[in-house]
């Protein structure tokens, strides 16, 4: 997975910035949540992190033909969101596959945003931290909604995701019914890393890409060619 993640990554042309992996422990499981806007998460996520985990994912997904077939196989994390006394009883199959020692990834906004903005967080992932107690990480990503446009097949060259994991949360201080107060410390946390990220984009970053440099030089070809076309006579 990690190879085919960056062999995707790579041929899209896009580059991975990432900081903060000291924060993620070796030695023991921890729930990690990030925000969503488009396919690139996925595969920065599963390229970059040193460890092994599975994906928390609604259990509707696992349904869909061929997609959800493999996930089963994958041993990704079921969460129920439809019906509640179902889905307490996921967060507590989910809770055993935490404590068997298996690391595990949400995003908690449940779909891409598709405008880099963080959206509204489902409470699944963090009912889950809570019942197992292991640390919460935040992670956030910036860039990854420009590598592919929405509602095209349009690849960006020489698009920059970037990357920042946080220190992990204690969850010590919080009780069960505590989730709210937790989502929203989440919430502020990866909404000023998004911040801070977006703010280190550079006017014309892409242009460090030798794909992004080609269609640009293409492209200002023809218009010159147009521009200083002879009329005909």
């Amino acid at each position: 997975m990690r190879r085919w993640s960056k062999d995707n990554i790579w041929l899209s042309r896009a580059r991975v910035e990432i900081e903060g992996l000291e924060n993620i422990d070796l030695s023991k499981p921890q729930i990690f949540v990030a925000n969503h806007s488009g396919l690139h998460d996925i595969l920065s996520l599963s390229a970059y992190l040193p460890i092994q985990f599975r994906w928390i994912a609604k259990k509707s997904l696992f349904n869909v033909p061929f997609m959800g077939w493999h996930m089963r196989r994958s041993g990704y994390i079921a969460i129920d969101r439809e019906n509640p006394r179902d889905a307490a009883k996921s967060i507590i199959e989910a809770a055993g596959v935490i404590h068997n020692g298996i690391n595990a990834i949400a995003f908690p906004e449940g779909t891409r945003s598709r405008t880099g903005d963080l959206g509204n967080f489902h409470s699944g992932a963090f009912s889950l931290a809570l019942r197992t107690a292991v640390p919460l990480v935040p992670i956030s990503l910036d860039g990854s909604y420009r590598v592919i446009a929405p509602k095209t097949l349009q690849v960006n060259p020489g698009t920059v995701i970037r990357i920042k994991i946080d220190l992990p949360i204690d969850l010590f201080p919080y009780s069960k019914g505590d989730k709210r107060r937790l989502m929203d410390d989440v919430f502020q946390i990866m909404n000023r890393n998004l911040a801070e990220l977006r703010g280190r984009r550079q006017s014309g970053e892409e242009r460090q890409d030798a794909v992004f440099r080609w269609i640009h030089g293409v492209t200002q070809r023809k218009s010159e060619s147009r521009i200083q076309k002879p009329e005909a006579k």
